[in-house]
């Protein structure tokens, strides 16, 4: 498998569905936290145009059941990974709103 550092652009993202930008590697920020935060984002905030919400609903429960099972160096990993996110973001200007999910995804969930 060839690796990319750029999503596929072979198709327009379709109007309502919720992604974040692309996370650069030079953050350190565990890829496989990232994969979960893009998709939960994706199954949190895209339409019922772009998806089923019940479905979308009951995958980000599982998302969360997962995480958080996470302890000890895991989630002090998972913590210092979200704050180094929502330092970038603050510094790129994304939208406040996606600062905050970055800041408050642990303890909103009752992760850790």
């Amino acid at each position: 498998m060839v690796e990319s550092e750029e999503p596929p652009l072979d198709e327009e993202v379709p109007d309502g569905a919720a992604v974040l930008p692309l996370i650069p590697p030079e953050l350190g920020v565990h890829p496989l936290l990232l994969a979960v935060l893009h998709a939960y984002v994706f199954l949190e905030g895209s339409d019922e145009a772009v998806l089923n919400g019940a479905v979308a609903g009951e995958a980000m429960e599982y998302l969360v059941t997962y995480l958080q099972r996470m302890t000890g160096a895991e989630l002090k990993r998972a913590k210092e990974d979200l704050a180094a996110l929502a330092g970038y973001a603050k510094s790129e200007k994304w939208p406040k709103q996606q600062v905050r999910f970055l800041q408050e995804f642990l303890s909103e969930h009752e992760i850790g």
